[in-house]
């Protein structure tokens, strides 16, 4: 018979408060649901952090309407100074097709291209592209960088299990979830950090606590990864029914690390799980195949494949365990 040992709360909370909340802390995708207010309403480092985060769509469509706007701006300045100012033959053109040229005069000062059928004519249109050209240069300067960045960037890209599972674990039962890694990037010295947010009962406000694993690093992550929280005398779920677990109002926040080899840094990724996410009785089917040759594949697409189980009897874990 194991020795009992008692609970161990943490004592700080994960930095999301003790408060007593029904909305999950943290996203599925690792971000949190905090709202801010009372901020500056000129942040110019919040600007470069969102140019820098953004997705490629949002990112390639800021720089689309960008170019767009500038050179629908300085094709108006042009167009109100008048053609006269430029070396244009603008006799026969109608307004559309005059604005229509300046506008393309414009990307070509703008680009610093400049092909040479149009000039600008007089101190007032020369200095209007002298501006332009310097502004575009320092644009596509600004947008170089923000593109190095980007791409420079060392990122987690890591699949997790939409599901956490209740499963069948050597004599008893433990909580199960996996993951596995997007990219043919090599991740090493793989670790896993699992905490759990839940309604503490006797002080009616949020407890934190730190979940015990089978195994918190892999030195290597080819292939899947199944994290398991054996739930013994140590864990908040020992000895609770699946209605007292609901009642718990439960978020298991994971939190991985890896040194990316690629990039020779370190990366980080986390997500969570809410009570309502938990499937019991049920345990994952492996992700990777031996193929004829003596390769193994992996196959993406079984991240959430799952069978149904029956959870072992009562055993050791108490007379309201989960069975």
């Amino acid at each position: 018979m194991r020795e009992k040992r008692k609970l161990h709360k943490v004592d700080n909370d994960l930095g999301f408060g003790t408060s007593v909340t029904t909305k999950r802390n943290m996203n599925k995708d690792g971000t949190f649901n905090v709202q801010r207010t009372g901020e500056p309403r000129f942040r110019h480092y919040e600007f470069y952090h969102r140019l820098i985060t953004m997705s490629w769509v949002k990112f390639i469509l800021l720089i689309v309407i960008s170019y767009s706007v500038a050179n629908l701006a300085f094709a108006g300045i042009y167009y109100s100074i008048g053609t006269d100012k430029l070396s244009l033959e603008s006799a026969h053109m109608t307004e559309g097709q005059k604005f229509m040229e300046v506008f393309f005069f414009s990307a070509q000062t703008l680009t610093t291209l400049g092909y040479g059928r149009i000039a600008p004519v007089g101190a007032l249109a020369n200095t209007v592209s002298s501006i332009e050209a310097m502004i575009g240069l320092l644009g596509f300067a600004l947008a170089t960088g923000l593109l190095y960045g980007r791409f420079s960037r060392p990122q987690s890209k890591l699949l997790y299990s939409s599901n956490a599972v209740i499963a069948p674990y050597r004599e008893g039962i433990a909580l199960m979830f996996r993951c596995t890694n997007l990219r043919r990037n090599q991740l090493i010295e793989v670790e896993m950090d699992v905490n759990v947010g839940y309604l503490d009962e006797e002080t009616n406000s949020r407890a934190f606590a730190q979940l015990s694993l089978e195994r918190r690093k892999i030195n290597l992550f080819p292939t899947s990864w199944t994290i398991v929280h054996p739930i013994d005398e140590t864990s908040p779920l020992y000895g609770k029914t699946t209605e007292q677990i609901n009642a718990m109002n439960l978020e298991i926040y994971a939190f991985l690390k890896a040194f990316d080899d690629t990039f020779s840094q370190t990366v980080y990724s986390r997500t969570s799980y809410r009570t309502e996410e938990i499937i019991y009785g049920a345990k994952f089917k492996p992700m990777f195949t031996q193929l004829p040759n003596g390769d193994t594949q992996l196959d993406l697409r079984l991240i959430n494949a799952m069978d149904k189980v029956s959870l072992p009897p009562l055993l050791e874990y108490g007379e309201n365990a989960i069975s």
